[in-house]
């Protein structure tokens, strides 16, 4: 999301030090405690939502954007997408499944 890079630059975040940065390890050999100390990025589109909700300031300070229409929009993306999609099979499932 372009918004949130230009937000961690006006607020000067240092991305190694928040805890996304490069690794050139094999993470799976760490143990749980060393892959605590990285974060994630979301990997689901209910993921993204639900860390939208949480941290959207960036988002809404300038006033363009409500906290309504923001409320609104992740609301109709849960709906149409997320659940649409989550809820049907997915083409690769079906040829893997169905050998037809």
């Amino acid at each position: 999301m372009p918004m949130a890079g230009l937000d961690g630059i006006r607020r000067k975040i240092d991305p190694t030090i928040a805890g996304f940065r490069p690794i050139d390890q094999n993470v799976f050999a760490w143990t749980e405690e060393q892959r605590s100390s990285f974060k994630h990025q979301p990997s689901s589109l209910n993921e993204a939502l639900h860390t939208l909700e949480i941290d959207h300031g960036f988002l809404t300070e300038s006033g363009v954007i409500t906290e309504e229409l923001l409320n609104q929009w992740v609301d109709f993306k849960r709906q149409q997408e997320y659940y649409a999609v989550r809820n049907r099979p997915h083409p690769y499932e079906m040829n893997f499944y169905f050998d037809l």
